[in-house]
């Protein structure tokens, strides 16, 4: 799977290497190479400066991504809802909270996406809804074994007095995943299972009525032009019959099963996968093109992960193991070679992903002691990173990354260089893995802050007042868009530059194999793209690298030396 390179420049590379992964078929289907951006609404423009951001200012602004040059837009939810998980808690699936304006504005801007050639993916979530869904509202109306309480998880607790708890787990945010309701008479009720906030009750998935409402929901999307699905917590509708004990906090990544270990009876379940037949049923109807699914499973290992996307499940999967990868070579290597043969093994893209709304802003978590254990947001008190080594690294890490086939996703920001806010005071937090874990994690606020436009204008011209639901961090007046925009060098150049040229090359759809020779810290591959091969080498180590004689660079993530020489932290296209 390798191609051996000379240690000497002078010498050519050798052009009949075995291949890692094949290329895919010109023809291939759209979003087997795509690239899609991730809009965070509520922190991408607003309109109306009442300091949130809105699907006005989404319409409004749609002419910057299509001249940065990705395919689609995916939206975290704008559904009518409390924001007590800033819209993951859906109160109702089928109107746009008020925050975000009108199901005209999302007709609007789906209509303007389609006629710039963009692709319009929104967010699903499935595993739980908001209590103030009135199917939760008919639940704790209708008493115990109901059916409107059999749509959720309710139990009586344990105990005499069922004043305990039905098990022992534990919620994703902090403290305990069950709730005691109040009955309609007065008295401590049944408890209902939330794996996430309180106000998130989980639903009953063994319900048939749940999944015939899901279907109906997709339905209502698909008929407005919609083109996929972000399904959140796919991982996690289905729980083990008889929800045994297991006392473990959770964590998102709590999906993975060690040697000897019990499955989580709370994740990755078999059943699931039945949901996603039905659901890849519903969207084949809809015909060309395709309408896809895209699981967020923070499922390990890979082999499990990538059952998700079986050729009459989802399209695609996000790939966390890459995205968690430490800055080490040999660390990248093995992420790249295993996720494309998992990918490979059931016929679907590897997707590739660096930053999203969940986790620390890889300009910011590059920029830490590589080894150390990935935070859960950073604080004023905490180690600070690095911003310049960060960014450096941000841009080299990217550029590896849309060399590789597949799926790409990038999170809005990233394409300036943004850093996380590191020096949020708490009084502002948010997210209520802060609130439930009483302050231990800080949690995810620091890397959806709103982003900046113009450098002089209000709220970094995020809207027409100095309003903001997050306070931004002074700094980002020098990453603003209009700081960057056809500045040479600058890091919005440089994605559109990569952008380019990935689609030029056809790098999304090419076959890959890696190149020996560089040495350990370097990750060094070719994509044969659909027709001329290009050389990736991605330096990791301290010492400047050289090309190979006739390697002519297209792209660098940086300034080579005087020689021409590839240095530390840096990434390199160039033409073979």
């Amino acid at each position: 799977m390798t191609t051996t390179l000379p240690t000497e420049p002078t010498q050519p590379l050798s052009t009949q290497p075995a291949l890692l992964h094949p290329a895919a078929p010109a023809e291939a289907a759209w979003w087997r190479q795509a690239v899609i951006y991730q809009i965070y609404p509520r922190s991408w423009a607003d309109a109306d400066g009442d300091g949130i951001g809105d699907l006005p200012g989404v319409t409004a602004r749609l002419d910057y991504l299509k001249a940065l040059g990705v395919d689609a837009v995916w939206f975290s939810p704008f559904y009518a809802s409390p924001q007590a998980d800033a819209g993951y808690d859906v109160a109702d699936y089928r109107s746009i909270d008020a925050l975000f304006g009108t199901l005209d504005d999302a007709d609007a801007m789906v209509a303007k996406a389609h006629e710039l050639g963009l692709k319009v993916i929104v967010d699903l979530v499935p595993n739980h809804t908001s209590d103030e869904h009135e199917w939760f509202k008919a639940a704790v109306a209708a008493g115990p074994g109901s059916p409107e309480r059999d749509r959720y998880i309710f139990r009586d607790g344990k105990g005499a007095d069922g004043s305990m708890p039905p098990n022992d787990w534990h919620s994703v945010f902090g403290g305990d995943g069950w709730t005691r309701v109040t009955e309609a008479d007065g008295r401590p009720g049944q408890w209902y299972l939330h794996l996430f906030d309180v106000k998130q009750p989980d639903l009953n998935w063994d319900n048939p009525e749940v999944g015939d409402e899901f279907e109906s929901i997709l339905r209502f999307w698909l008929d407005r032009g919609i083109d996929g699905f972000r399904v959140d917590v796919a991982h996690g509708l289905i729980k083990e019959q008889g929800l045994p004990d297991y006392d473990v906090e959770l964590h998102i990544l709590d999906g993975e099963v060690k040697p000897g270990a019990p499955m989580p009876p709370m994740w990755d379940q078999d059943g699931v996968h039945d949901v996603y037949r039905r659901w890849h049923s519903v969207l084949a109807e809809y015909g060309e093109p395709d309408r896809i699914l895209v699981a967020e499973a923070w499922v390990r290992p890979q082999e499990r992960a990538v059952r998700y996307v079986r050729p009459d499940e989802m399209h695609q999967a996000f790939n966390f193991d890459f995205l968690m990868s430490q800055w080490r070579a040999p660390d990248l290597r093995q992420v790249i070679e295993s996720s494309l043969a998992a990918a490979d093994s059931v016929g679907a893209p590897s997707t590739w992903v660096l930053s999203n709304h969940d986790v620390v802003r890889h300009a910011s978590r590059l920029g830490l002691p590589v080894g150390r254990r990935r935070p859960n947001g950073i604080g004023a008190d905490d180690l600070q990173p690095d911003r310049a080594l960060g960014l450096q690294r941000a841009r080299a890490a990217t550029q590896l990354m849309l060399a590789l086939p597949g799926g790409a996703y990038l999170y809005q920001g990233e394409e300036l260089g943004l850093p996380d806010s590191t020096d949020m005071p708490d009084a502002f937090r948010q997210d209520p893995t802060f609130l439930r874990s009483g302050g231990k994690e800080l949690g995810r606020d620091g890397c959806r802050v709103p982003i900046p436009w113009q450098k002089d204008a209000p709220s970094f011209g995020f809207g027409p007042s100095d309003q903001t639901w997050l306070p931004q961090p002074a700094i980002y007046g020098e990453y603003a868009v209009d700081q960057q925009d056809g500045v040479d060098g600058s890091t919005l150049e440089l994605y559109r530059t990569l952008l380019r040229t990935r689609r030029e090359r056809d790098l999304g759809t090419g076959g890959l194999r890696f190149v020996e020779g560089f040495g350990d810290d370097v990750v060094a591959l070719v994509n044969t793209g659909q027709g001329e091969d290009t050389l990736v080498v991605a330096n990791l180590g301290a010492d400047p690298v050289a090309l190979p004689d006739g390697a002519s660079v297209l792209v660098a993530s940086g300034p080579l030396t005087d020689d021409g020489l590839v240095p530390a932290d840096t990434t390199v296209w160039a033409a073979l």
